[in-house]
């Protein structure tokens, strides 16, 4: 099969990079933003028809939750406008749409994991853009798979683990929230999941829709933290305690709300696709690539 992946340098990207390079069965075109531009209509119908891809992964994304308040015409063109745009190139040609999303789309006060049936309602800016990506991919292409993550990290990019890591390089004592909680997600298990499903759907898999797909156990900010200086001494990459403040979100303020619940229940891709929520503890085991 033939499968063009968007946003090849993020940390989905490069994974799918990656792991698609060990597979000769596959043939596949990365580009990043220099080589697309996914706002460019022109540019993404005449590569998409050009390559004729079975199928279209979209890591691309404006995931600077923070600066998206200010640059919201930017946070829009890109979670928004260009997966339309790739959407209604995919539909074109007759490939399938796999597009990332996020639990920022969720309010985050809900009891409980959120269910892919459950009313969205973003706070701030990026949840909301990419709320509209995911309404605008679900219009252009019905061969559409939006699969919502969350606490993405992984050995490139920016990510919380390898700032964590930085800090405790200058630092021997750290304040972390502790009233957030999600699933770290290893984006080398996310992009896993987006190829199988690309496969099966290649292989006659209908099951389109939206899908939950993040880390277990779920986990406050504070409680990970913890984990990477435990692996990272274990592992010599440490010599000392670090000593790590519990805070509220009210003590770390940030220009964009962040969901204080951020739990999704990944029962429906292993129900579908058999795929089973990401190891993140299994990921944090090879922390030394991290640095």
């Amino acid at each position: 099969m033939k499968i063009l992946v968007t946003g090849s340098n993020g940390q989905v990207g490069s994974s799918l990079v990656k792991q698609l390079n060990q597979m000769p069965d596959v043939e596949f075109l990365a580009v990043d933003r220099e080589q697309l531009d996914i706002t460019d209509g022109a540019a993404v119908a005449k590569l998409v028809n050009e390559f004729k891809p079975d199928a279209i992964i979209n890591a691309a994304a404006h995931t600077a939750v923070d600066k998206a308040e200010q640059e919201v015409e930017l946070s829009y063109a890109i979670n928004r406008d260009g997966p339309l745009l790739l959407a209604q190139a995919a539909n074109t040609v007759g490939a399938a749409m796999l597009h990332i999303s996020t639990d920022y789309v969720f309010a985050g006060d809900k009891d409980g994991e959120y269910l892919e049936t459950d009313a969205t309602d973003p706070q701030g800016i990026y949840g909301q853009s990419k709320l509209a990506g995911e309404l605008a991919v679900a219009v252009a292409c019905p061969r559409h798979i939006i699969l919502r993550t969350a606490w993405v990290f992984c050995e490139t990019g920016n990510n919380f683990v390898k700032t964590m890591l930085r800090l405790a390089q200058s630092r021997d004592e750290l304040g972390v929230v502790c009233d957030q909680f999600g699933g770290p997600t290893y984006a080398g298990d996310i992009a896993n999941a987006l190829i199988v499903m690309a496969k099966a759907i290649s292989k006659g898999n209908q099951s389109f829709g939206i899908y939950h797909y993040s880390g277990l156990p779920h986990v406050n900010w504070h409680q990970f933290a913890c984990e990477i200086f435990s692996q990272a001494k274990s592992q010599g990459l440490l010599n000392k305690e670090m000593s790590v403040n519990a805070l509220t979100s009210d003590q770390y303020p940030t220009p964009a709300k962040r969901p204080i619940n951020s739990k999704l229940n990944c029962n429906k891709i292993q129900d579908y696709f058999g795929i089973q929520s990401s190891d993140w503890r299994a990921a944090l085991i090879r922390i030394k690539e991290y640095l």
